[in-house]
C-alpha cells in the first residue's frame, strides 16, 4: 500500500507513510507490537534513503563539470561568499568590546560606533540574502539537489516528532480485542474489516519484498561500478591541468563514496527485508484474529437457531395444552392465538438482541418506535384494541347474529385483528345465508357500528301478514287467528316486558306492552290480517314457523270450531 502524496518528493518516504497508514488500523496488543516496529524500520529506511540522496547528490556536483551559466553562477557564488565573508569581520569590527565606554576601539563615539554597526549588519543581511538567492540560482543551474533534499529531511523529522506525540500504544490482546463485538452485526462488520486490513498489509508486503529487488539491482549495478573504477589505473586519468596526484586523490575519494553508498543499499536492502517480516507477522496475527471472529459469528448463529428451536417447542407444548377436552374451543382459540403472538413476538426480540444487542438510549428508542408505529400501524393497533371489546362482556361470540357496518350475518371467527361473517338476508327478509363470507378490522368495535342480535334483551318487533277470504265467519276466524297468535307469542311477550322494565331507571317502560296486536285491512279478496309481536332476533324464523302453522290450522278448521266460546 503506497498512499499518494500530493507532493512529489525528491526522496521516497513510501515506506514510512505506508507504515503509519496502516498504524491506526491496529486494534490489538499484538497489532500493536507489529504496527511499532514497521514503523520503527520504515523510519530507519527513510533515513538512510536521505542519507544516500546527499551522498549521491554530492558525487554528482563533486563530479560535475561547471559551462556557461553555471559556472558564472559558481564565480558569483564565490565573490558574494567573500563579501559575506568581509562583512562578517566589519561587523565584528564595529562591535564595542566588552567592558568598554566613551570611546569606540578606532576613537569615534559609541554613538557613531554604533551607527557604523547598524549599517554594516544591514549589508551583512543584504549580501547574505544575494548570496543564497545566487546558491538557490546555482543549485537549479547544476542540477544540485541537497538543498532540497534537506529540506525534505527536515519536513520529515517534524512529521515524526509530531506523530511520536499523537500515537496511543494502549490496546488489549487479541482474544479481550476481540470480545468487545458482542453482537452479530458488530461480528460481521469487525470480520469483514479484518479480511480489508488484513489484504492492506499483505500488499505492504508484497511492496517491500519489491524494493529489496530493486535495491539489490541498483546495489549489484554500483558495485560493478565500483569494482572498474578501482581496476582503473590512476595514470589513466588525462584531465588538462590535474596531476596523477591529484586524480590518484579524486579515485580514492570516489571509490570511498561508492562504498558508503553499497554499505547503505547493504541496511536498506535488510531493513526491508524486516519489514516485509514484520508485515508477514502482522497478516497472520490479523487471520488469526479472522478466525477468532468467525468463532463468535458462528457462536451467534447458534444462538439464534437455539431460540427459534425453543420458540417451536414452546409453541408446540402450548398446542399440545390446548388440545385438553375441559377447555371451551372459543377460549383455546383466543388463548391460543395471544399465546402464538406472544411467542413471536418473544422470540423476534431475543433475535434482535443477538443481532444488534441492547439500544443504548432507551427512552429515545421507544419513543420514537411508539410514534413510528402508532403512524403507520394506527389501523391495526385500533383493530387489536377493538379484539379486546369484542372479547368483552357486552361483545359478540362465535355464531352471533350481528349487523356490522350494515352488513348482516352469523359470526364465524373473531381474530386478534379481523372478524368473520357468514353473510345473511336483511333482517326484514327471509335471514337465510348468502354464502358470502365477509371480514372486517375489529376496529369498527371502536370507531365503527355494530348490532349483535344473540345477547340478552335483543328483542324485536316481527309482523306476520294473512289473508282471510269475504264471509259470515270472517271475524270469528281473525279472532281465532289472534287467540292462536297471543298464545304462542305470551311467554316471549312476558320475557321481554320483565327485561324492559328491569334495564329502565325510569318508570316510562312500565306502561308499554308487548302483547300481540291484529289490524286489519280490507282487500278485494276479503280482509287482510296484519299481526304484530315481540320475538327474541335469534328465534325470529322458528317463530315466524310456528305461527304459520297455527294460522294455517285454524284456516282449515270448520267455521264452527273456528268460532270461539261464548
Amino acid at each position: 500500500m503506497r498512499p499518494s502524496d500530493t507532493r512529489k518528493t525528491l526522496v521516497d518516504l513510501s515506506p514510512w507513510q505506508t507504515a503509519s497508514a496502516l498504524a491506526p488500523l491496529a486494534v490489538s496488543n499484538e497489532e500493536g507490537q507489529y504496527a511499532q516496529e514497521a514503523e520503527r524500520l520504515a523510519d530507519h529506511e527513510v533515513d538512510q534513503a536521505f542519507a544516500s540522496a546527499l551522498r549521491q547528490a554530492t558525487a554528482q556536483v563533486q563530479n560535475s563539470v561547471l559551462t556557461g551559466e553555471a559556472l558564472e553562477l559558481s564565480q558569483r557564488v564565490t565573490e558574494l561568499q567573500n563579501l559575506v565573508k568581509d562583512d562578517k569581520a566589519q561587523v565584528q569590527e564595529f562591535s564595542p568590546a566588552p567592558g568598554s565606554t566613551g570611546k569606540a576601539n578606532n576613537g569615534d563615539s559609541i554613538e557613531d560606533s554604533e551607527d557604523d554597526l547598524e549599517i554594516a549588519k544591514a549589508q551583512l543581511g543584504l549580501d547574505s540574502d544575494q548570496l543564497n538567492d545566487a546558491q538557490e540560482d546555482l543549485a537549479r543551474a547544476s542540477g544540485d539537489e541537497r538543498s532540497q533534499i534537506q529540506s525534505e529531511l527536515q519536513e520529515h523529522e517534524a512529521a515524526m516528532k509530531k506523530y511520536d506525540s499523537e500515537s496511543d500504544g494502549k490496546k488489549q490482546v487479541a482474544v479481550l480485542s476481540a470480545k468487545h463485538y458482542s453482537t452479530l452485526a458488530a461480528r460481521i462488520g469487525a470480520w469483514n474489516s479484518q479480511r480489508d486490513r488484513r489484504a492492506l498489509i499483505d500488499q505492504a508486503m508484497r511492496q517491500a519484498q519489491a524494493d529489496v529487488t530493486a535495491f539489490t539491482a541498483k546495489h549489484n549495478e554500483l558495485e560493478g561500478q565500483t569494482k572498474a573504477l578501482a581496476a582503473t589505473p590512476a595514470g589513466a586519468n588525462n584531465t588538462p591541468g590535474i596531476s596523477g596526484h591529484e586524480a590518484r586523490l579524486a579515485s580514492l575519494r570516489a571509490q570511498s563514496a561508492q562504498h558508503q553508498l553499497l554499505s547503505i543499499y547493504d541496511d536498506r536492502i535488510q531493513t526491508e527485508k524486516q519489514l516485509a517480516t514484520v508485515y508477514s507477522k502482522w497478516s497472520a496475527q490479523v487471520l488469526l484474529q479472522h478466525r477468532i471472529m468467525m468463532h463468535l459469528i458462528l457462536g451467534s448463529l447458534g444462538q439464534i437457531a437455539l431460540i427459534i428451536v425453543f420458540i417451536l417447542l414452546c409453541d408446540a407444548l402450548l398446542v399440545r395444552l390446548m388440545t385438553r377436552p375441559s377447555l371451551d374451543r372459543r377460549r383455546m382459540q383466543t388463548l391460543r392465538t395471544i399465546s402464538q403472538l406472544a411467542l413471536q413476538i418473544v422470540g423476534v426480540v431475543m433475535v434482535a438482541l443477538v443481532i444488534f444487542g441492547s439500544p443504548q438510549q432507551m427512552p429515545t428508542i421507544i419513543g420514537l418506535m411508539t410514534a413510528g408505529l402508532t403512524v403507520v400501524l394506527q389501523d391495526f393497533i385500533i383493530a387489536f384494541f377493538g379484539w379486546f371489546v369484542l372479547m368483552g362482556k357486552r361483545g359478540i361470540r362465535v355464531g352471533d347474529w350481528v349487523e356490522i357496518n350494515n352488513v348482516g350475518g352469523e359470526v364465524t371467527e373473531i381474530g386478534l385483528f379481523r372478524t368473520t361473517l357468514l353473510e345473511t338476508g336483511n333482517w326484514t327478509d327471509k335471514g337465510h345465508p348468502t354464502g358470502r363470507r365477509v371480514t372486517f378490522l375489529n376496529s369498527f368495535a371502536i370507531r365503527g357500528q355494530y348490532f349483535n342480535f344473540s345477547t340478552t334483551g335483543q328483542w324485536m318487533w316481527d309482523e306476520l301478514s294473512v289473508s282471510v277470504p269475504g264471509g259470515e265467519d270472517t271475524y270469528a276466524m281473525v279472532e281465532s287467528i289472534h287467540k292462536a297468535v297471543v298464545e304462542e307469542t305470551e311467554k316471549d311477550a312476558r320475557v321481554a316486558e320483565h327485561e324492559w322494565k328491569r334495564g329502565s331507571r325510569t318508570d316510562g317502560l312500565s306502561q308499554f306492552t308487548a302483547d300481540a296486536t291484529v289490524n286489519l285491512r280490507p282487500s278485494a279478496a276479503g280482509v287482510d290480517v296484519l299481526i304484530r309481536y315481540v320475538t327474541r332476533a335469534s328465534d325470529r324464523v322458528e317463530m315466524q314457523n310456528k305461527l304459520y302453522q297455527r294460522v294455517i290450522d285454524v284456516l282449515h278448521k270448520p267455521a264452527a270450531e273456528a268460532t270461539p266460546a261464548s
